[in-house]
């Protein structure tokens, strides 16, 4: 059986380099390596963008942009994984977070063209879509959004600066960021929760490498019918309970942390995505912990090819 073609634009960038890392010893493909001095020439990353089965854009926007442009108009057979933020809300682009309905999942299988998530609307909408979808948050409520980050999300630029000898000690404390609340992932959290307006969304970013937290607050009384916590707890627990990365914790989990705190990194390394909920009868937090270099990132793409093709989602993930 012949092997599937696989193209990594954009190799060598923090995303680039983990999926890589996760294909590298599958059989059941065939890793095309472009020449380091020809990273950058157009002519050479079109033949090698039209000769794949499937290429993963690891890419700035434009330049992923620019990479769909090279598929030759009678070129029917490559398909597109982007994992950059250029087609998340674009027409003719499947999203890929299969978990979220069997429509999604279904799409996902088919798709010619497919949109990996960003890390802080995986863990987001994870937690929102399910709760629109089923008539249960009003989509024009009014969503905050609180999350924390590693700084291995913002890639290579971001990681030399919290790296630098230069810095030691200037970045010891959470830093927020996107400070005029226009982050580039809010359209992506609007379009793909169902809701209405896009959520109040404050990020931060931590002095760790790799891990986040997503959490968003909510006042039951604005529910479409009263519900709290532990029944928020259950809902998600059947909600995804064929899923396999997605675990459910216990309501008010807590008391089982260190401390009483709630840790960022406890999916590191995983494709797995964690959802908590906190609270009583008037009050929630919902919270979703994931890898964001992982189910954020590259593990979330290679998961998304493993539909595409046909095979066991979870194969060379777990």
């Amino acid at each position: 059986m012949a092997k599937v073609k696989i193209y990594v634009d954009g190799q060598e960038g923090t995303t680039g380099l983990e999926i890589n890392d996760r294909l590298k010893k599958r059989e059941d493909l065939e890793i095309l390596k472009i020449a380091q001095d020809k990273l950058f020439d157009v002519e050479e990353r079109r033949k090698y963008i039209n000769r794949a089965d499937i290429v993963f854009l690891c890419l700035p926007d434009e330049v992923a942009i620019e990479s769909v442009s090279l598929i030759d108009g009678d070129n029917l057979s490559t398909r597109v994984i982007d994992a950059s933020t250029a087609h998340r809300t674009a027409d003719g682009w499947v999203y890929g977070l299969p978990e979220l309905s069997p429509e999604h999942r279904k799409n996902i299988a088919d798709a010619k063209r497919l949109a990996n998530p960003g890390c802080f609307p995986t863990g987001f909408n994870a937690l929102v879509y399910p709760l629109v979808r089923e008539n249960i948050l009003p989509p024009d409520y009014p969503v905050t959004c609180c999350a924390v980050t590693g700084y291995s999300g913002g890639g290579i630029n971001l990681i030399n600066i919290f790296e630098s000898e230069e810095n030691k000690g200037k970045l010891n404390s959470p830093c927020f960021y996107s400070l005029p609340m226009r982050h580039k992932h809010l359209p992506e959290m609007q379009k793909h929760s169902g809701l209405l307006n896009p959520p109040v969304f404050t990020p931060i970013i931590g002095g760790f490498y790799r891990g986040m937290t997503v959490a968003v607050p909510l006042r039951t009384d604005a529910f479409k019918s009263k519900i709290n916590a532990a029944e928020i707890n259950a809902f998600y627990k059947n909600y995804y309970n064929k899923q396999n990365f997605i675990k459910i914790a216990p309501t008010n989990v807590q008391d089982e942390f260190e401390w009483g705190f709630m840790n960022a990194e406890s999916c590191n390394n995983t494709n797995n995505l964690e959802i908590l909920v906190f609270g009583h009868d008037d009050c929630v937090l919902l919270a979703a912990r994931l890898d964001n270099l992982g189910k954020g990132a590259s593990g979330a793409a290679v998961q998304n090819m493993n539909i595409m093709l046909g095979i066991d989602e979870t194969y060379g993930i777990i």
